[in-house]
């Protein structure tokens, strides 16, 4: 049974399912507002000492919290004057400690949640106004004790989200999934998900290091999670079902998937998928690794439990691991790299692709392109953004994508890429001076999954002091130059200067190169 307010480190989860809040006298009275205000009390103590000392004086925790819960609960219904256990003196000081507890509330990684039988419209649509109400609940209170403590109206009132984040309907599913697979199978599925956009995330890791490595036992094996610990977000990566368990204490991470790729639907959902990934496997292995259950036909992901794969980048890469290797085993090629179909003024398409490693260039390429041009191009689809595979098919050699959004370095890009669909985007570490990153939704789902003829192919090389495009002699000196997989490091990762990756492709095609090779 999941609690009604789950809080540890910035993640805040509120379960509509157990408890539901109407009124300031029902939150306030709660069991997890008491929580809430213990946790900020904790951290008070580290961040401002001398506020936590006027604060709780001598008392212990257990002792001020009921005291300053009742003081609060005073405060919604009577003037201040009328209440005695306000000291004059101290309104100032108890106005700053209402607003800093307010600030800690909204830097935290708040998402609501509610289990439902069905996906029916109508108990959607009440789950929406819940989590509005709560919004506006939060606000109301707030404003309330605001305007009594400092003694007049506000003048100007600012409608943020205090509530929530994003809110998630959850559904348990009957899945196909084998026997072995028999622990994951009570956890509950994310079926919809609603965002408050912009979404600003700090999550504590800032880059991606290490690789993914093959081991010979299925870290199903030592998976020892529960129901009330772990969701499943099944998504769709290309034509694969890749159904993503992870621990709440990455939801932020998780549901940043929104904008990257496709929400697998109820039907998807039933069925056994091509892959699994487990984040935040309780292990104390602090291992990034997969495994390949050949009786199954299924590939496993597992990232342990740690501070480093709070970063969206670990989530990522590895579901797009999992997805080189399935494609793999059908003979496709998978690439990493951007592909975008350019429409012309003159009428005329064409389908380019861009393969470089991570920090290569590939999405600034496309950004380049379409300002330098702008003047002969009517408009873009990106196909893919990161990664892609190639097939052959009556003939020609046909792409197709994995995500419906991109993972992009702000400080790459025109100042002005980011802010065009600001009101839907992601960001990671926005303030950081270091891969502050954007996930954009970018592209449909029927785009990215249908075959696109490929016109062109390029290498991006930001490794050499040469400015323009080199046209390859013949096919083995381009064979050579791709395989290489050469690139300078720009940060993006735990690498540093220039680097060679085989394929230009850490994800899958390096470490089975020698299946690569043969496609």
């Amino acid at each position: 049974m999941k609690e009604a307010l789950y809080l540890r480190n910035k993640t805040a989860i509120i379960n509509f399912s157990v408890a539901y809040y109407k009124t300031p006298e029902e939150l306030l009275s709660s069991k997890g507002f008491a929580l809430f205000l213990k946790r900020f009390l904790m951290w008070l103590a580290v961040n401002d000492i001398e506020m936590y000392h006027w604060a709780v004086r001598e008392q212990t925790l257990e002792e001020y919290i009921p005291h300053l819960v009742t003081t609060l609960k005073l405060l919604m219904v009577m003037d201040l004057s009328d209440i005695p256990e306000i000291n004059q003196l101290d309104v100032l000081r108890l106005l700053s400690l209402v607003e800093r507890g307010y600030d800690y509330w909204r830097k935290l990684e708040r998402f609501t949640t509610v289990s439902s039988s069905s996906s029916s419209s109508i108990q959607f649509q009440s789950f929406m106004d819940a989590d509005l109400n709560f919004n506006a609940l939060i606000i109301s209170i707030y404003r309330r004790l605001e305007e009594k403590l400092q003694g007049r109206k506000n003048r100007i009132y600012r409608q943020l989200s205090a509530g929530s984040n994003g809110s998630l309907v959850l559904r348990t599913y009957h899945t196909k999934l084998p026997n072995e697979y028999n622990q994951l199978k009570n956890i509950q599925f994310i079926n919809t998900v609603m965002l408050r956009t912009p979404l600003m995330l700090y999550p504590t890791s800032n880059k991606r290091t290490g690789m993914f490595t093959e081991v010979k036992e299925n870290p199903i094996r030592y998976f020892t999670g529960n129901q009330s610990e772990w969701y499943c977000y099944p998504v769709r990566v290309g034509n694969l079902l890749i159904f993503v368990y992870f621990h709440e204490d990455y939801l932020a991470e998780a549901v940043a998937m929104s904008n990257l790729f496709e929400l697998a639907n109820s039907d998807d959902c039933v069925n056994k998928p091509d892959a699994i990934v487990i984040f935040g496997n309780q292990d104390e292995k602090k291992e990034t690794v997969f495994f390949h259950d050949v009786q199954n036909e299924m590939w496993i992901g597992s990232l342990s439990y740690c501070d480093q794969i709070e970063y969206f980048g670990y989530l990522k890469k590895i579901v797009l691991t999992l997805h080189n290797l399935t494609m793999m085993e059908r003979g496709w090629l998978p690439i990493h790299g951007s592909m975008v179909r350019i429409f012309f003024k003159d009428h005329t398409v064409k389908n380019v692709v861009f393969i470089g490693d991570s920090g290569a260039g590939k999405s600034e390429s496309i950004e380049a392109l379409k300002t330098i041009a702008q003047d002969d191009i009517l408009k873009t689809d990106v196909v893919f953004d990161d990664m892609g595979s190639f097939h052959q098919e009556d003939n020609y050699v046909y792409a197709q994508g994995t995500e419906i959004g991109a993972f992009i370095r702000l400080d790459d890009l025109d100042r002005a890429t980011p802010y065009k669909d600001m009101e839907r985007s992601i960001f990671m570490n926005p303030t950081s001076t270091l891969n502050a990153r954007v996930i954009l939704p970018s592209s449909p789902y029927e785009l990215i999954t249908s075959n696109q003829k490929i016109d062109y192919v390029l290498y991006a090389n930001n490794y050499e002091e040469k400015v323009g495009i080199h046209r390859f002699e013949n096919l083995e000196k381009a064979k050579e130059v791709f395989i290489q997989g050469r690139r300078m490091a720009l940060g993006t990762t735990g690498e540093k200067g220039i680097s060679d990756t085989y394929f230009a492709n850490p994800f899958g095609p390096m470490q089975k190169s020698e299946q690569c090779d043969k496609i």
